[in-house]
């Protein structure tokens, strides 16, 4: 099951698959145990435009479809949820230039990033995740130039951006109506990168503060209009979900394919445990809820790809495939008992990883808000 892709996306699917098998996998576990950013392996993908999969071919992007984009997004989130992670941020920081951007805006951004950089969008403080209408950097108009003060915490690519999305208020007497979208590269005087978090899982991406102090941009690196941040920011999540929701999906088949294999290699009261009813209809519930995740997924994307609403789905795609990719990894390190939990064997990581895409982008709780709002109203 899966994906339907055409050939060409097949082939691409393919090459990436082989790419972070042979080029990521044989350090992630050295990675995640240091939690030094692996710049060289990202440099790789890099040459392969990984990094600009969903940039228009009109601005020198790859133009990949969607659907090819989710399947690719897996693969990598199979050998690595972290890698995948630094290279989603950079697509999440992308999604509002095209959103809400202008053509000049948009080659702007492209022209940054093409050539080999990270991105990253701005959006969470320390006394504003879900809600954002509490947030605290200001973007304030003086002459043909906004003025941007501010702390942004948890930013995926933070410390290694050479280009932000970030979303500041205009006038905060207007609460989620002043806030707006504004395009910062990372040489304007007054940026910092603040702490940078030692985290659970997802080790192989940069996750920090950045300070904003007096920074100066040109009015024309808003986004949109003044006040329509919000508007924008909520657009961003809804198309980035799904893409969230097929690298949880890439560590729940991950999870899968270890126990599988774990369960034909160890033999217990002499035969194999895969001959064992109990394990076979446990593995049989985790390819269930992982092709049922992962089917959100594409369901998402062929209404976005028909011009459909797709608010609710999406946040269903990023709360199932949050919630499997946990409990398969859990499932997982059952299977494999003692050697699930040492580090030895890879499943534990892939808990610790799986644990964040209940949390980022909208934890799994505000998707229900988002939910049964739909249902409600």
């Amino acid at each position: 099951m899966g994906y339907i892709l055409n050939e060409e996306q097949r082939e691409l699917q393919t090459m990436v698959r082989e790419f972070v098998t042979n080029e990521v996998k044989p350090y992630v576990a050295e990675y995640d145990k240091t939690g030094e950013l692996p710049i060289e392996l990202y440099k790789k993908a890099f040459e392969m435009g990984l990094h600009c999969l969903e940039i228009p071919e009109e601005f020198g992007g790859g133009g990949v479809d969607y659907m090819a984009a989710a399947a690719i997004y897996e693969e990598i989130g199979k050998v690595d949820a972290g890698f995948a992670t630094g290279l989603c941020a950079i697509s999440l920081a992308l999604k509002p230039v095209l959103i809400a951007g202008t053509a000049e805006q948009k080659k702007m951004f492209a022209d940054i990033v093409i050539p080999g950089a990270f991105a990253a969008f701005a959006l969470t403080e320390p006394n504003a995740g879900s809600d954002a209408a509490a947030v605290g950097t200001t973007a304030v108009k003086d002459g043909d130039e906004y003025v941007i003060n501010g702390t942004k915490c948890f930013i995926t690519n933070g410390g290694v951006a050479d280009v932000y999305v970030v979303f500041a208020n205009v006038d905060k007497s207007k609460g989620l109506k002043g806030l707006s979208a504004f395009i910062v590269e990372k040489s304007r005087s007054g940026i910092t990168v603040g702490k940078e978090e030692d985290k659970m899982g997802i080790r192989l991406s940069n996750t920090c503060d950045v300070i904003f102090e007096n920074v100066r941009i040109p009015a024309d690196h808003l986004l949109g209009k003044e006040g329509e941040g919000f508007k924008i920011a909520m657009k961003t999540l809804d198309l980035a979900r799904p893409f969230v929701g097929a690298v949880a999906v890439g560590i729940a088949q991950r999870a899968l394919e270890e126990s599988v294999k774990y369960s034909k290699e160890r033999i217990t009261f002499g035969k194999p445990i895969a001959n064992f009813q109990a394990l076979q209809f446990m593995m049989a519930d985790m390819d269930i809820k992982i092709e049922a995740a992962r089917q959100t997924v594409a369901y998402v994307i062929n209404r976005i790809n028909s011009g459909l609403p797709y608010s609710r789905e999406a946040a269903i795609a990023k709360c199932i495939s949050g919630d499997i990719a946990v409990e398969v990894a859990l499932d997982a390190i059952q299977i494999l008992g003692g050697y699930g939990y040492s580090r030895e064997y890879p499943v534990e990581k892939l808990l610790r990883d799986a644990k964040i895409f209940q949390i980022f982008e909208g934890t799994n709780q505000i998707q229900r808000v988002v939910i049964a709002g739909h249902l409600l109203k």
